[in-house]
């Protein structure tokens, strides 16, 4: 829980810092027709340090790339691990997620290692659609049906990979 909090803190703050830089970049402005010398001065000195704050902040929109960078591997590794023995997840209102171990199907048949024609083949007509990331919802069914709860299946290419049971906007503490 101390890693998914540490990601989430890392995560913010890089979302953060992103709005503060892409806000902070400046839009070029144009020399009027029939500048005297002086406004052409005073244009090319707002320009100079519009260009050195821009390459600034292209440096750290740069730096900011990376950290996101390893933290999306940080984060694919921790799903990919979770992928092979399960895991349940807690958020601040209650249960959030079950991952479901490798091995496991659905009613239908559908898990790690199903194709894409075989998950739409199942689930079309029944709500599927596509996620985040790559990744197909269903809605649940039964008691969990319109309370918020979703089988994802997280694929690669055209392979399912992983299945869960979430509610997502359930966040941990």
């Amino acid at each position: 829980m101390a890693a998914e909090t540490d990601a989430r803190a890392k995560s913010d703050a890089y979302v953060a810092k992103l709005d503060e830089v892409l806000a902070k970049l400046k839009t070029h402005e144009t020399l009027p027709p029939g500048s005297s010398p002086q406004q052409m001065m005073e244009y090319y000195k707002r320009e100079k340090v519009r260009l050195d704050q821009n390459a600034a902040d292209q440096a750290e929109l740069d730096r900011l790339s990376k950290d996101a960078k390893a933290l999306e591997t940080a984060i694919r590794t921790h799903d990919q691990a979770f992928l092979t023995t399960g895991r349940v997840g807690f958020g601040t209102k209650g249960l959030r997620e079950l991952v479901a171990p490798a091995g496991t199907r659905t009613a239908d048949g559908v898990g790690a290692g199903s194709t894409e024609e075989e998950l739409k083949r199942a689930y079309d007509g029944k709500g599927l659609k596509p996620g985040k990331d790559g990744k197909y919802e269903l809605p649940a069914e039964g008691v969990l049906s319109g309370k918020g709860w979703v089988y994802e299946f997280t694929m690669d290419g055209a392979k399912v990979t992983g299945l869960a049971l979430v509610k997502r906007g359930t966040y941990c503490s």
